[in-house]
């Protein structure tokens, strides 16, 4: 898959000669809803013997709205987000960087500045999908300022079975991820949430009782599931171990720490400090809870390994096409 990186205002020489099929949207995450968009883009593509492209964007637009004044928690880095548009099939990758003079444009520059620059044959996104001021750049209207120079798709709302008709939506997840719900998200996203981190040093305290745990640093920008102890997959080098993650303040043990990520990792004696990892997030154990001491700290924590290694074992990825 190439990716070409685009700062407004559009280098030509920076695209490729011939016609493609192109899906665009920002795709946090990845999910099934975009799926089902860079599916049918894929689909057209093939048909027509094309290359399948995708425009996107380095950073949340909003942002540059001030539409997150707390910061913007990612479903997936730009990175992630790459390596799933990669497994999806994707051919080319246009990176934009979004800009105020990038957002500034109107529909109409922006269709002949980058869609038709972009040499696409066909447009594919999804019904809520906007590219400037929402009220007027809608796909309803695109058609209109496309004036025959493409053909548009436009991909309705994708739902869940049993959802009461409610969007797979990035925002949906994110809340979903944040509360600990990591199955339900799980579902949403159509793939097992995963997190990326360094190994740094903790207090060591894990180690005394029996359990010791890598302590996960994480990217700032990245999304973290909820407080509580979960069944998880960690990726060190190239391989995948199971473990129990506790995300917390290690409230047994005194005032309120900041937030950790401390993992244990089972059948594992490897020292990690300094790899980059990646967290797979299986299922919600149980939350955080002050115990009366280590004791009854250790025996909850022989409990907790015997529910993950149960959910590890239990756990299919037949229905996880982006494992």
């Amino acid at each position: 898959m190439r990716v070409i990186k685009i700062h407004h205002p559009l280098n030509h020489q920076l695209v490729p000669d011939g016609p493609v099929v192109l899906a665009m949207g920002f795709f946090d995450g990845v999910h099934r809803g975009h799926q089902e968009v860079i599916g049918t883009a894929k689909k057209i593509a093939q048909e027509r013997n094309l290359p399948l492209a995708v425009l996107t964007y380095d950073h949340a637009p909003g942002i540059v709205y001030h539409q997150y004044p707390d910061g913007f928690d990612y479903l997936s880095t730009t990175k992630r987000k790459l390596e799933l548009l990669e497994e999806l099939g994707v051919d080319l990758v246009y990176l934009v960087s979004f800009t105020s003079a990038y957002a500034s444009l109107s529909p109409e520059d922006f269709v002949t500045d980058y869609l038709q620059a972009f040499h696409s044959q066909v447009v594919v996104a999804g019904f809520d999908h906007t590219y400037g001021t929402k009220d007027v750049a809608t796909m309803e209207r695109l058609p209109m300022y496309a004036a025959g120079r493409f053909e548009v798709v436009t991909v309705p709302k994708f739902t869940l079975s049993g959802q009461s008709g409610a969007k797979v939506g990035s925002r949906q997840i994110r809340q979903l991820i944040a509360t600990g719900q990591v199955g339900a998200a799980n579902t949403a996203l159509g793939y097992r949430y995963q997190t990326s981190g360094l190994v740094v040093h903790g207090l060591a305290r894990g180690r005394t009782l029996g359990f010791p745990t890598a302590n996960i640093e994480a990217p700032q920008e990245e999304l973290i599931p909820g407080i509580g102890v979960y069944a998880v997959e960690v990726k060190v080098g190239d391989r995948w171990y199971g473990g129990m993650a506790s995300v917390g303040h290690n409230i047994t043990f005194g005032k309120a720490a900041k937030l950790t990520v401390e993992i244990y990792l089972f059948d594992f004696k490897q020292m990690i400090y300094g790899e980059e990892v990646r967290v797979r997030w299986y299922q919600y154990l149980r939350g955080e809870e002050k115990f009366a001491g280590a004791d009854e700290l250790v025996a909850q924590m022989h409990h907790d390994e015997t529910n993950a290694r149960r959910v590890l074992a239990d756990a299919s990825r037949s229905d996880w096409p982006l494992e």
